[in-house]
């Protein structure tokens, strides 16, 4: 299923029952001018195909993946997140700042906000389903 990325474009993996995850997305796809980035939930078969073949522990992931079939590489956590910022353009491009941060500092501040992230913002009984217009951007079955 991953083979169906296209090369250009970048899979973003999301938990898709959390409400900030969720949100996290439509502002991605709201902020991508270039058209650079497909969707998956982690809960769908391309989400677990990935971390499958990235041999990823799935009770160890409740992070954002970012893969990129280009260069056949996996970004996880902050990484991921600055990654996918830099790549939505100014001004969300200048968070790609923090990569100068050790990993061990920003994944601990990555890893408390995803703690707690069902505690503040809740979340949705099934996945996000896109709209019709939307769909395109999504790859694999939306879980619901």
């Amino acid at each position: 299923m991953i083979e169906q990325l296209p090369k250009d474009k970048k899979l973003i993996l999301f938990d898709g029952v959390c409400n900030l995850c969720s949100a996290s997305v439509q502002y991605v796809i709201n902020h991508d001018k270039n058209n650079v980035f497909m969707f998956a939930a982690l809960q769908s078969d391309v989400g677990k195909q990935v971390i499958s073949h990235f041999k990823i522990d799935p009770s160890k992931t409740d992070s954002i993946l970012l893969y990129s079939p280009e260069k056949e590489s996996l970004k996880i956590k902050s990484s991921a997140a600055l990654h996918i910022a830099k790549s939505l353009g100014f001004p969300q491009s200048f968070m790609f700042v923090f990569i100068i941060v050790p990993p061990f500092i920003r994944n601990r501040v990555y890893d408390f906000i995803a703690k707690n992230r069902y505690k503040w913002y809740g979340t949705k009984e099934s996945c996000w389903i896109p709209t019709p217009e939307l769909k395109a951007k999504f790859i694999g079955e939306i879980i619901s």
